[in-house]
């Protein structure tokens, strides 16, 4: 099993990698989505990866299962999900400018499966609606 440094969600059953760099922002757009788009924690900081008939899913380490830090407030406890499909990885930017207006297809690739990719810049209002915004574009 792999190990990467990202925070995960699952929104109807279909994980959501949210990428970035330390203090980026993950865990903050992770709680917006949990709290404000029905989503439910898979992982804070840290996911194990498995790959199962050519999908990737996501699990909890079982160390952080159910934790997830709100800077400010500290680490808390919520419901957590694991053993998600992931569908869709988001690339955190440091500011909106890095996001082209109307984006090529880019993809995350996780031991040779390729995962639709977008770029967010996390501390906007809209961030988390556009997450969804996309997923639900995918999937049924």
């Amino acid at each position: 099993m792999l190990n990467i440094h990202t925070t995960c969600v699952s929104i109807k059953n279909h994980g959501i990698l949210l990428l970035g760099a330390p203090a980026s922002g993950k865990s903050d757009l992770a709680l917006r989505l949990i709290l404000h788009h029905q989503a439910i924690l898979v992982s804070d900081d840290r996911t194990d990866i498995e790959i199962k008939s050519n999908k990737a899913y996501a699990n909890t380490p079982q160390k952080i299962a159910g934790m997830i830090e709100v800077r400010g407030v500290g680490i808390q406890k919520m419901p957590y999900i694991s053993g998600i499909e992931i569908k869709l990885a988001v690339e955190l930017v440091k500011t909106y400018k890095e996001i082209e207006r109307l984006p090529q297809e880019e993809f995350y690739e996780i031991e040779g499966i390729k995962i639709p990719l977008i770029k967010i810049y996390p501390f906007e209002a809209s961030a988390p609606d556009k997450i969804v915004i996309k997923l639900d574009s995918m999937v049924d």
